[in-house]
């Protein structure tokens, strides 16, 4: 049920921001802990493992907006500014959407998040053994930070 009502949820909030912005923004972190795993999160409401990450919302940076949505979906607290790896097109979404994604090497996290209403599952995964149902768009980014894969324009 949630996945046929996840592409019209998704459709409401794009008509609004289309009337309140002219573009949309959000930001995802490709955090990665001490033994080069990386963070994946699974949401309660789309299929797939994906990076952390979310929306930008008015009055608030790409910096602020990553460290909101790091704290939301794994409690992971951002020690050292994050790095700017790429600024991509998401068609996916929409003709106005972008998203800035963010290397995230020094953090902290106090305690296991909790899976609730919007994250279903979560963890920090090996990239040899990533779980079943990664993204597209997160294995490409995978690829592109850790194996030189050619960057894209587009998420």
């Amino acid at each position: 049920m949630k996945q046929i009502l996840y592409p019209l949820v998704r459709r409401a909030y794009h008509m609004r921001w289309l009337w309140a912005r002219g573009m949309t923004l959000g930001v995802r972190g490709l955090v990665i802990d001490k033994d080069e795993r990386i963070f994946l999160i699974s949401h309660t409401y789309v299929p797939g493992w994906h990076l952390p990450g979310g929306g930008v919302e008015h009055g608030e940076t790409a910096i602020e907006a990553l460290r909101r949505e790091l704290m939301e979906e794994g409690n992971i607290e951002l020690i050292d500014p994050p790095k700017l790896f790429g600024f991509y097109f998401n068609m996916r979404e929409s003709r106005r959407d972008h998203v800035a994604l963010f290397i995230v090497r020094a953090f902290r996290q106090d305690r296991w998040p909790v899976p609730d209403h919007e994250i279903a599952a979560h963890g920090f995964f090996a990239r040899d053994a990533l779980p079943e149902g990664v993204t597209k768009a997160t294995r490409a980014r995978i690829d592109e930070v850790f194996c030189g894969a050619p960057q894209s324009h587009y998420w």
